[in-house]
């Protein structure tokens, strides 16, 4: 049970505070309700460029890193298609470096022209790197666009092609941060050894006098129900062929997702799993072999992926998926199945909430979500989940015509 309070400054910005006195160190995480889904089609990857533009020196602080390494501070970011997630952690002492810090950037970023030619080019060598040059980099490239026909969803977090980030124009990004960096926009919390009166006097101090920002209100196409299978087939330079199956299922919102979220586990958590036991070790189909949610916020993704053992054929592997998808369908999982993948949620759930970072973003995502206190009855969800539930999620997911197949060839050396 995590306990916490909850305030809200006048400008919007919503403060969740906890505390843990078993830790020396305080965290603050700020949680921006934007991600790559809230972009322009026509420039895609401004989420994840700002990710790198907020280290790049705000309008009072020309460098970010420098003050919160001095104080012995640690910070970093991560941008999904959901959200931005900024965290930084330092001694608890030195709490009000970290409210300064992030209240300068949250007013305003330097915008110069260097800092933006600096982090355009990290994205783009990121972009080359991490996506075009990696063995199986371009996966998600390939598999949203397939898979996702109106919704943002159809392009990465580092976006659809390079020449967007190329092309950003000073104006484009002030009018993105303007937009999506404000307070009423954001969701603070602030965890440790760190004290209640203490948390609202900073934010108070440093927060309360930046300005409210527009009223941003999502108005996303839906994506309309898949109703034929779809397949790509591509031939690049990896060491072994792949095979990615994604199929529509509910958002992170809904109430069917702890069933389907253990639905995976049940295929591929583990040496003991399904999928493990039958694919990998007694029929030798796969190297490696993953099925997984993607957690998104609306409406998103269950993923079956593997790399095929040398010699298997595509038809071969992917039959191997598909009788073990249709076991899930036909028949009830067992009670001590069901139990087992039960207990190590639980057990990942209980070891994770150890670490005060962890605490902080998930009580951040939690509120963004509706409450914050989902983070304490996340665990009984799961608990309550039954075995004709379970059946019922497969038989809704796991049609042919839900279903988009990118082949991933090996190259004939």
């Amino acid at each position: 049970m995590i306990k916490y309070e909850k305030f809200e400054l006048e400008n919007g910005l919503k403060v969740i505070y906890h505390e843990d006195k078993s830790t020396p160190i305080a965290c603050i995480n700020i949680l921006y309700n934007v991600g790559a889904r809230d972009e322009n089609p026509e420039q895609t990857g401004f989420a994840h460029l700002f990710e790198h533009l907020m280290f790049g020196g705000s309008v009072n602080i020309p460098n970010y890193d420098e003050p919160l390494q001095r104080v012995g501070g640690e910070n970093n970011a991560y941008t999904t298609n959901d959200i931005t997630n900024y965290y930084l952690t330092l001694p608890s002492e030195n709490l009000e470096t970290g409210f300064w810090l992030e209240s300068d950037r949250m007013l305003s970023l330097a915008f110069s022209d260097k800092s933006l030619e600096v982090q355009r080019n990290v994205v783009i060598e990121e972009f080359k790197q991490r996506y075009l040059n990696q063995p199986y980099g371009d996966v998600w490239l390939l598999l949203r666009p397939m898979v996702y026909k109106v919704h943002p969803y159809q392009w990465d977090t580092i976006g659809k092609e390079i020449s967007h980030i190329e092309n950003a124009q000073m104006d484009d990004v002030k009018n993105f941060f303007k937009k999506f960096y404000c307070p009423n926009n954001a969701i603070m919390v602030v965890a440790g050894n760190v004290k209640l009166e203490e948390v609202k006097k900073l934010s108070e101090k440093w927060f309360a006098p930046i300005p409210k920002g527009p009223a941003n209100k999502r108005n996303l196409p839906v994506e309309p129900i898949q109703s034929e299978a779809r397949s790509l087939t591509v031939e690049r330079d990896v060491p072994a062929d792949a095979i990615y199956k994604a199929y529509h299922m509910c958002s992170r919102f809904d109430k069917e997702y702890y069933a389907t979220d253990l639905i995976s586990d049940i295929l591929s958590r583990g040496n003991s799993s399904r999928m493990h036991n039958s694919l990998i070790k007694d029929k030798k189909l796969f190297s490696d072999l993953h099925a997984y949610v993607m957690g998104d916020f609306d409406k998103g993704l269950f993923v079956v992926s593997g790399k095929l053992s040398k010699g298997v054929s595509m038809e071969e592997a992917e039959q191997g998926i598909n009788e073990e998808l249709e076991k899930m369908k036909t028949q009830l999982v067992g009670k001590d199945e069901l139990q087992k993948v039960k207990n190590k949620m639980e057990s990942s759930h209980v070891f994770g909430e150890i670490e005060v970072l962890n605490k902080a973003a998930n009580l951040a995502v939690s509120e963004l979500l509706g409450d914050a206190n989902m983070v304490n009855l996340e665990v009984d969800k799961y608990l309550a989940v039954t075995a004709e539930q379970i059946q019922e999620q497969a038989n809704s997911i796991f049609r042919k015509e839900n279903c988009s197949t990118l082949y991933y060839k090996a190259k004939n050396k």
